[in-house]
């Protein structure tokens, strides 16, 4: 029997790179896994790869930066599931490259939109459920970013800093509800996203890649491993964490 057997868990940005490789984790470790995204395709195509497997998993398109679309997602969860255990927000956007003196008002308004509104939605929308429910975990995925400051990324590195802080003031607020709230704070990964960070540059990924002490970036995978303690029983005692994950990064 998996670690999240009978457990419903609704992962966000979960057609792609991170939050693939979660929703994937938790059907493998038995949860009902609502895979949330934009990316329809390939938002479709993780659910048919997870039900061929003998797992469970519907798809729903999501904005979660749109309040209607946030209540839609737990609506179609509620009925196709009957309830909502666990949320991963784990959709976020980088963003454009540029100081802060040249970066565009309405790109910074998106990023924040999707990073910062998005999570806030999300946590929102999974209390008003997990609180008469008796408990639940809140997993929120920030960065690096989020806790140390990174050139020409202002309005990510901001986004990621105000993941943190909802992360730990959630905890603070629904702890005595059984409600543990804990984040992640990924290095570099190999994503989607630090292709395009890098600008497909391999010589730009190499440098990324040496960031990390351990000479490496991370993978999708490695990620999920750490999603599935923080929202498995096996972390019953740890809420309010944001927990590098970055090969060393924040050890020097």
């Amino acid at each position: 029997m998996g670690v999240l057997q009978n457990k419903v868990a609704i992962v966000t940005g979960a057609a792609n790179g991170i939050g693939k490789a979660i929703a994937q984790r938790f059907a493998a470790e038995g949860a009902r896994v609502v895979v949330s995204d934009l990316d329809a395709a390939h938002g479709e195509a993780l659910v048919q790869a997870i039900t061929a497997g003998g797992g469970h998993a519907i798809f729903v398109r999501t904005d979660v930066s749109l309040e209607s679309a946030v209540r839609t997602l737990f609506a179609r969860t509620i009925e196709t599931y009957g309830g909502v255990h666990i949320l991963v927000n784990n959709a976020g956007i980088e963003g454009d490259s540029a100081p802060i003196g040249e970066y565009d008002l309405a790109q910074f308004d998106h990023v924040l939109g999707v990073n910062v509104r998005g999570v806030f939605l999300g946590m929102r929308a999974a209390l008003a459920h997990m609180v008469p429910a008796g408990g639940g975990v809140i997993l929120n995925m920030a960065s690096v970013a989020g806790l140390k400051g990174f050139t020409n990324l202002a309005p990510y590195t901001a986004s990621k800093h105000a993941v943190v802080g909802l992360t730990r003031c959630a905890a603070l607020e629904y702890a005595t509800q059984h409600i543990r709230v804990n984040a992640i704070c990924p290095g570099a990964v190999v994503t989607d996203m630090i292709h395009r960070i890098a600008k497909y540059d391999p010589a730009a990924e190499e440098g990324f890649a040496k960031l990390q002490p351990i000479g490496r970036m991370g993978t999708p995978e490695e990620i999920a491993e750490v999603a599935l303690f923080l929202c498995s029983d096996a972390a019953s005692f740890l809420t309010g964490v944001a927990l590098p994950a970055d090969g060393g990064i924040m050890a020097g």
